[in-house]
């Protein structure tokens, strides 16, 4: 017995770089682009750009979130009062879900689980939040970011709404919640690989610098001549902290499932600030990377019009902006935001998937309460075509 224990973590290190070594496929390739000539310049603009106008932003958003939810009061008034009204808990989870990123849905979903919220703040948290999709909205996209978030929360109020009213607050419940979630907080190793701490240095000593940077370049100034820089040391320090970034990722990975994204999973208790904020900054910087770098290639090499090609298709779009949201996790999502983005899908689809895609919050739900996430993911899925399909025939 002794023995097994003692082998435990080696055993969970080894499973750890089997997953890290399948994500470092991305981190090689791209030193092998920025190696060759042809793809050099193409690579480092991509990188560069994923850092300075995603990332940053991310980081410093992330931050203050976890900073300001370390200091809730949980058994402040509004809580109380929380606990009592369903309305305003309907209300409550449209807001946390219509936050940027997984972290304010994944609290509704372990609140339901707890039996501390209803139903219909279920539908209504994954029918308002986008995931991390909306960070890179937001970054490069502000007023129509803010736009389809509106959207999101205001049809994530009705959809609640109309659910509890339907079944009831108590439609759904996982029985014996708590040991339930008492298990979930159990599940954690508290075992952290190195490079998980050093993901957490690296964005401590970034995070204020690569924020300002990336304002200065969101206004448009010539930050290389601002801080008497030489021509285009901005561009290769965004793509070198990119590639870092994405390094640390891989090789941070945790067998737990959605704990990979750490918004309020059990392993925050463990974590510091950075690592909290690092964990989601470089999930989303590499999927970011991944989907520009894709279309970058794509036209370089063939020099294919997206737009013109999928326009023969324009009425299944919406569907399929839909459909793509119903899978568990922020990869496709970004990826479907990197599409509108470019001017291949147009907004009735970004709206509808946006509204259907329930990002890293569902792997809670599943693993937590299956049934419940399941119908709640297909409820979601009804508002989205209907307001897809409005904004596709009234404004497209």
């Amino acid at each position: 017995m002794t023995s097994q224990v003692k082998s435990a973590p080696f055993h969970k290190l080894g499973d750890r770089w089997r997953l890290a070594n399948k994500r470092l496929v991305l981190p090689v390739l791209l030193v092998a682009m920025l190696a060759a000539p042809a793809t050099r310049e193409l690579t480092v603009s991509v990188l560069a750009d994923a850092f300075w106008q995603v990332a940053a932003y991310v980081a410093i958003t992330l931050a203050l979130y976890h900073w300001l939810s370390e200091r809730l009061n949980h058994q402040s008034a509004f809580t109380l009062r929380l606990k009592n009204s369903r309305r305003y808990q309907v209300v409550f989870a449209s807001v946390m879900g219509a936050l940027p990123g997984c972290g304010g849905a994944i609290i509704v979903i372990t609140q339901f689980v707890r039996g501390q919220l209803s139903f219909g703040s279920v539908v209504a948290v994954l029918t308002a939040t986008m995931g991390d999709a909306a960070f890179l909205l937001l970054a490069a996209k502000p007023s129509t970011g803010l736009f389809i978030i509106s959207i999101g929360l205001v049809v994530g109020m009705l959809s609640g709404w109309l659910v509890d009213t339907l079944h009831g607050s108590a439609f759904l419940q996982p029985q014996h919640s708590e040991a339930t979630a008492a298990c979930c907080r159990a599940t954690s190793s508290g075992y952290q690989v190195p490079a998980v701490r050093w993901q957490g240095t690296f964005w401590q000593w970034l995070l204020i610098p690569s924020a300002v940077i990336a304002l200065m370049g969101s206004f448009q100034l010539n930050t290389d001549a601002l801080l008497h820089l030489p021509e285009g040391s901005i561009t290769v320090l965004g793509a070198f902290f990119a590639l870092v970034a994405m390094l640390l990722w891989s090789l941070s990975r945790d067998i737990q499932g959605y704990q990979d994204a750490v918004s309020e999973d059990p392993k925050s208790d463990k974590a510091s600030l950075f690592q909290r904020v690092a964990q989601d900054t470089n999930f989303v910087t590499t999927w970011v990377i991944s989907a520009f770098l894709c279309f970058e290639v794509a036209i370089k090499l063939t020099g294919w019009d997206i737009a013109a090609s999928v326009s023969h298709w324009s009425a299944a779009l919406p569907l399929a902006g839909v459909l793509i949201g119903l899978i568990p996790g922020c990869g496709p999502q970004i990826l479907i935001t990197s599409f509108y983005l470019h001017g291949a899908i147009p907004m009735s689809a970004q709206l509808g998937n946006a509204l259907s895609n329930d990002g890293d919050a569902l792997f809670p739900a599943i693993a937590l309460a299956p049934k419940a996430a399941l119908i709640a993911t297909l409820y979601s899925s009804l508002p989205a075509l209907f307001v897809a399909y409005s904004y596709y025939y009234f404004f497209e």
